[in-house]
């Protein structure tokens, strides 16, 4: 299925616990991107397609200013994210190099990019907020990318916060973080996700009214037949 608005709209009631849950039970372990962070508290929860972002270490003849200017560089590679992309960079959680500052998030929030997740750092963090790009990222450092990476490539798979992420997968950011939807398992999760939410609303509402939680949490024969009686009222 592809990430359409209707899909968008579907995940963004769904959090990023909710999705490593299901994909838990479907035998994925491995989709939570670790150090990836909200850049500034209460960022709301954003779905779209990664656009991805390849660094490896620093090498001292490639890791220069002048890069900035080359073809393959992260100035070119911005100026094809698609409207609505997230973009996944990847810097090996290195955390004492900016990859992007207020200039570069500036161009990404133009072009329409949804927000920027990385393991790395970013730079410039007042012109960062004031761009209004959403990020999520592993801490804030003043020197540029080249001091400990080298950019090398994008749309290509990627590791970021330990996570495998192919071009096109599915990337959902909130408060607990960045998560990852293999694009094979997208209909799974559209599936079951919003029947997640509702059902640990009302085991939250039990909870509230004083349930003790075994049998409640998870549900047993009866408090299942309980949660079915409810929805078939609403």
């Amino acid at each position: 299925m592809a990430l359409d608005k209707a899909a968008i709209e579907t995940l963004k009631a769904v959090s990023t616990a909710t999705v490593t849950t299901i994909l838990l039970k479907q035998g994925l372990r491995n989709v939570w991107m670790r150090g990836t962070k909200p850049l500034r508290p209460g960022q709301p929860r954003i779905v779209g397609p990664a656009f991805t972002l390849r660094f490896v270490p620093a090498r001292e003849d490639l890791a220069t200013p002048a890069s900035w200017g080359s073809p393959i560089s992260t100035r070119a590679a911005i100026e094809d994210v698609p409207e609505g992309a997230v973009i996944v960079a990847g810097a090996m959680g290195v955390t004492d190099a900016g990859i992007f500052g207020d200039i570069l998030c500036a161009r990404i929030r133009k072009r329409g990019g949804a927000a920027l997740v990385t393991d790395g750092a970013i730079r410039d963090a007042v012109g960062v907020l004031g761009t209004e790009l959403p990020v999520w990222c592993n801490g804030i450092a003043a020197p540029s990318s080249v001091t400990g990476l080298t950019f090398v490539g994008w749309q290509q798979p990627i590791g970021c916060g330990g996570v495998a992420v192919f071009p096109d997968d599915v990337v959902i950011v909130d408060e607990d973080g960045a998560a990852l939807i293999p694009a094979a398992f997208l209909d799974q999760v559209l599936a079951e996700g919003p029947e997640q939410e509702s059902m640990e609303a009302w085991i939250m509402e039990e909870v509230g009214r004083g349930a003790p939680l075994p049998g409640l949490y998870p549900m047993n024969a009866g408090t299942r037949q309980r949660y079915e009686a409810f929805k078939a009222q609403k």
